[in-house]
């Protein structure tokens, strides 16, 4: 008999993977440039001119001697009054802990109960200790002198090393808290809400040798005048001032007038 050949099989078609996309690379952000026109400078130059008319005791409102007090102090500082910062540290911190190793020797326990009336001790004891093992470890116990070795300490940011810096150590700095934040944004020496672009525009609106005087003058001015709900009649630099929701002076007819008590009550008082 006749063999029938037989067809050759078909091969299944082989499937493809699918090609890899490589990921879309996203574009690097750029660094952010603060605008500034010599009109803002000059207006900020007559700002600053006023203010420290006004304050002539512009200046760091911490107590301390050398650049160990006054990092510990402005951590301390978080969340407290500087007069009660300064009341703890001159009776009780600072007599007790002479070196950045002194507070890295003490138990934690002992340290908390001494930073007690500052408020938020648990935080701060571990701050403190925490920044003064990174001066022991990688500084030879001595606070460093520039904004990367500070800020590379358990606690320490940008503000806090300015405040360091500048004043220990007499290197220009600007720094941001809410005070100067909030004063910044209302005379529109600023638009960002971000501290450290902030920083960024002032350093461009001040000249450099500025920059300490204009920090401390835009502190006691949200202390004292600018707060939440600032005090714009007692405003030195109100005709400079953009800021849309000005208060108005509390004339004498509108203040509220307390009713003499009538009646039995009045008897018995």
């Amino acid at each position: 008999m006749p063999v029938k050949s037989r067809a050759p099989k078909r091969s299944a078609p082989q499937k493809t993977a699918p090609k890899k996309t490589a990921p879309k690379r996203r574009a690097a952000k750029k660094p952010y440039q603060p605008k500034v026109t010599p009109e803002l400078r000059a207006r900020a130059r007559r700002i600053l001119d006023r203010l420290a008319k006004a304050q002539p005791d512009w200046g760091p409102t911490l107590e301390f001697s050398d650049p160990l007090e006054l990092l510990v102090a402005t951590i301390l500082a978080a969340q407290a009054q500087d007069e009660r910062v300064n009341e703890v540290t001159r009776t009780l911190v600072f007599p007790k802990y002479r070196t950045a190793a002194d507070y890295v020797a003490v138990q934690s326990a002992v340290l908390e109960r001494d930073l007690k009336p500052t408020g938020f001790f648990r935080q701060k004891a571990k701050a403190v200790k925490g920044a003064a093992l990174g001066i022991v470890e990688r500084f030879g116990g001595e606070v460093p002198r520039d904004m990367e070795g500070l800020t590379s300490l358990r606690g320490v940011g940008r503000k806090t090393a300015s405040i360091v810096l500048a004043n220990a150590f007499g290197v220009p700095a600007v720094a941001v808290d809410r005070h100067v934040a909030r004063v910044a944004g209302r005379l529109r020496l600023s638009r960002q809400a971000d501290p450290d672009k902030i920083e960024q525009d002032l350093r461009a609106v001040f000249p450099e040798k500025e920059w300490v005087k204009a920090t401390w003058n835009l502190v006691l001015h949200g202390r004292r005048i600018c707060n939440p709900r600032p005090k714009c009649p007692e405003c030195p630099v109100i005709d400079l001032c953009p800021y849309p929701r000005k208060t108005k002076a509390v004339s004498s007819a509108s203040r509220p007038t307390l009713r003499a008590p009538q009646g039995r009550a009045a008897a018995r008082r």
